[in-house]
């Protein structure tokens, strides 16, 4: 049993885009189209790890705006409707938090499935070119969700830095860590 559970966590992991893939029918894409990247992030204000990278990732944001890179911040998280259905959070709720983020929703969860992200906060950077945004990094932002200051491997910073200086980026990949995407 438990070599089936690893078996499918490994899998989940595994869906998506891949390194190196031109991302399709995304089309908030096109209202990037002069970008040298943008970086996708999907977030969940419930989960406390999103929390944790919320004032990190805004700063990220802001810092890397006048480089050409634009953030997309998603919500990936299911609440329950009026009815008692699974559903989108509404923007009202979305929004809450100190505000420097604002969160796009992920209705029926396609966009989270079409990305192949699993945890949330999970970080995907496109790169744009000639043909199209290609994904060159894809999974967590650094190596310590609970204290910035203690931070040593910044992946998601790194990544971006190779991006504006032209290089391949080191480490393309790093799984992600925080809370799961609970399918519905």
């Amino acid at each position: 049993m438990l070599a089936l559970t690893l078996s499918v966590a490994a899998f989940a992991q595994q869906g998506g885009y891949q390194i190196g893939q031109t991302i399709k029918d995304f089309t908030v894409l096109t209202d990037y189209s002069s970008t040298k990247a943008v970086a996708v992030v999907f977030m969940n204000r419930n989960c406390p790890n999103s929390r944790l990278y919320e004032n990190r990732l805004s700063n990220l944001a802001n810092a890397y705006a006048a480089k050409g890179i634009s953030f997309i911040f998603i919500n990936a998280a299911i609440s329950m409707d009026d009815a008692g259905a699974p559903g989108q959070e509404n923007s009202n709720k979305a929004a809450a938090g100190d505000g420097k983020i604002k969160l796009l929703p992920d209705n029926d969860q396609k966009l989270s499935q079409q990305f192949g992200a699993t945890k949330t906060p999970e970080v995907f950077v496109l790169q744009n070119g000639n043909d199209g945004f290609v994904l060159k990094y894809k999974g967590a932002i650094d190596d310590n969700p609970q204290l910035e200051n203690s931070v040593k491997e910044p992946f998601l910073r790194n990544a971006l830095e190779a991006i504006i200086a032209n290089r391949a980026v080191a480490t393309p990949e790093k799984r992600a860590t925080g809370c799961m995407i609970k399918r519905f």
